[in-house]
């Protein structure tokens, strides 16, 4: 019995022996991660996953030391991440939460800043690679600044000189969208206010030597699309310094050259001078977002930066990015919306409303680009609609009595009265009172443009609308076109004649009066058979 006992207990021993060591395979195999749930630079459990602009998911802090030491790196498969955006990947948070649950391991924690950066430092080389990386660079920068130590410094500025004022009604420039017969005159330059030459007084945010800038850009006059990687290799250098001063260069290089402009903004170089875009570096995110201003200026660049994908950052600068960074932004994102084709991208990705909050708040740089990038934008139906749904009418009328930016203010509002949805918001916000009160104002140097327009947004508001007339007359609007009729120019003459005769017919049909058309549009009324005149009361007008 004690024998037979005694096999019966090593029995049931080496059963339970080989249980255990099957749960615990099983248990083993169980915690190993799936591999959507593993981040592919930290190589870790992902804490607070996102989704990147090109589709992979990614360790959300791994994303930002990226952009911070200007890395991309290369997948297994081949491919480069575009980390321009960022989206939080809530359902595979959840996942990989609802895992570690079930399989009974912690959750993972917030990764350390500095343990991600040493993983991708060490993905992008060795540390001696990076030293002579930057020794290399470093020599080439203090051949390029000779020479400062023996001549003062110049500096540039960010914006002082804008361009002679322009007609863009008439249809001579390419770029110059207008809508034919219905735009206000623009007096305004199509480059933005914070562009300028090398003239220009200075600023604190561009420096480079008088000899070390003459060297390079005698040398850029002949730049070609392969002689761009100097650029590419300074602005990707994980040394700051070489950053800042790689985007001065290139800002002074791009000013005036169209050349240069013309041939360094590649598929490679915006790609680059995008993550500096996102630089929590005053002077760097200034110079590039400048750089990329002056990248802009040539036509056929237009379209390449926005198929770069770079309007998400210029819209984040807008938002949060410092104050000389975001004038750039604003005139970076004018010069774009010259052409047609980017519009709507402008619109859809979200301008419209930090260009308006840039309107109200910004610098008065800042704020004359945005209300010119608000204007060209408009011409868009569908912008037209967002600006409607942002509350954007409120905001225009109130701002027509800011003197500062009511002449540029005015050419928008002239876009959103040109669609019913515009015209009713701009009723409902007091337009017609605020327009004739500028029209009282306008004695500054652009008096004539800006009459003009200001006639002109009335008339937009005045077709189809019965409502327009009792705002008008409220307004005592009759006091004020007559005085246009007389002095103002061709078309604002045009436009308020138009608007009086609207005015006239409607008092005709309530009174039963017959009026002589003919003489109307010819130049007035008779004296005789006015009842609209200045001279016999509130409702009295005479030419």
């Amino acid at each position: 019995m004690g024998r037979t006992g005694k096999l019966r207990r090593w029995r049931i021993s080496f059963s339970r022996s080989s249980s255990t060591a099957s749960t615990a395979t099983a248990a083993v195999n169980k915690k190993e991660p799936p591999k959507e749930f593993i981040c592919p630079i930290s190589n870790s459990l992902m804490f607070d996953p996102a989704v990147v602009s090109s589709g992979q998911t990614f360790e959300r802090v791994a994303v930002h030391v990226c952009r911070d030491l200007g890395f991309t790196p290369t997948l297994p498969d081949g491919s480069t991440p575009d980390f321009s955006t960022l989206i939080p990947n809530l359902a595979l948070k959840t996942a990989i939460v609802n895992w570690c649950s079930k399989s009974g391991l912690e959750r993972p924690s917030p990764p350390v800043y500095s343990d991600v950066e040493s993983i991708v430092r060490s993905l992008s080389g060795s540390a001696t690679s990076e030293k002579q990386e930057s020794s290399r660079n470093r020599a080439l920068e203090s051949e390029l600044l000779k020479g400062v130590a023996e001549r003062p410094p110049i500096f540039f500025t960010r914006a002082a000189s804008e361009l002679n004022p322009r007609n863009l009604y008439s249809p001579a420039s390419s770029e110059e969208s207008v809508i034919a017969n219905t735009t206000p005159l623009l007096p305004f330059e199509t480059r933005p206010s914070c562009f300028s030459h090398s003239s220009s007084p200075s600023t604190s945010s561009e420096f480079v030597s008088d000899e070390a800038s003459s060297n390079y850009v005698s040398a850029s006059s002949s730049i070609s699309s392969s002689e761009d990687e100097n650029f590419v290799n300074k602005l990707r250098s994980f040394d700051v310094y070489e950053q800042e001063q790689a985007v001065i260069l290139l800002r002074k290089t791009t000013r005036t050259d169209e050349e240069a402009r013309a041939a360094l903004c590649t598929e490679r170089l915006l790609f680059a001078l995008k993550h500096l875009l996102n630089s929590r570096y005053a002077a760097v995110q200034t110079n590039a977002t400048a750089a990329l201003v002056n990248l802009s200026l040539e036509k056929e660049n237009k379209l390449k930066i926005v198929r770069a994908g770079i309007l998400p950052s210029l819209i984040d600068i807008l938002m949060n990015g410092f104050e000389e960074s975001r004038e750039h932004a604003a005139g970076a994102i004018f010069s774009l919306a010259l052409e047609d084709d980017n519009k709507t991208a402008i619109g859809v990705l979200g301008a419209l409303q930090p260009l308006l909050h840039l309107l109200r708040s910004g610098s008065r740089r800042g704020r004359h680009d945005a209300a010119l990038a608000l204007y060209h934008l408009t011409l868009m139906q569908s912008n037209r609609t967002k600006m409607i749904k942002l509350g954007a009418a409120g905001i225009l009328v109130g701002l027509l009595n800011d003197t500062e930016v009511a002449a540029r203010v005015v050419l928008v509002v002239c876009n959103l009265a040109a669609s019913d949805e515009g015209r009713a918001a701009l009723l409902d916000a007091n337009a017609v009172q605020c327009l004739v009160a500028a029209l009282r104002n306008s004695s500054d140097l652009d008096a004539e443009s800006t009459q003009e327009n200001c006639v002109a947004a009335l008339y937009s508001l005045s077709h189809g609308s019965s409502r327009f007339n009792r705002l008008a007359m409220d307004a005592r609007v009759e006091d004020v076109l007559p005085v246009v009729v007389e002095t103002g120019s061709e078309r604002a003459r045009e436009k308020a004649r138009r608007i009086l005769v609207g005015l006239r017919r409607e008092d005709v049909i309530d009174e039963g009066e017959e009026v002589d058309w003919e003489a109307v549009m010819k130049g007035g009324v008779t004296r005789a058979r006015s009842r609209i005149g200045r001279s016999h009361g509130r409702n009295s007008v005479e030419f």
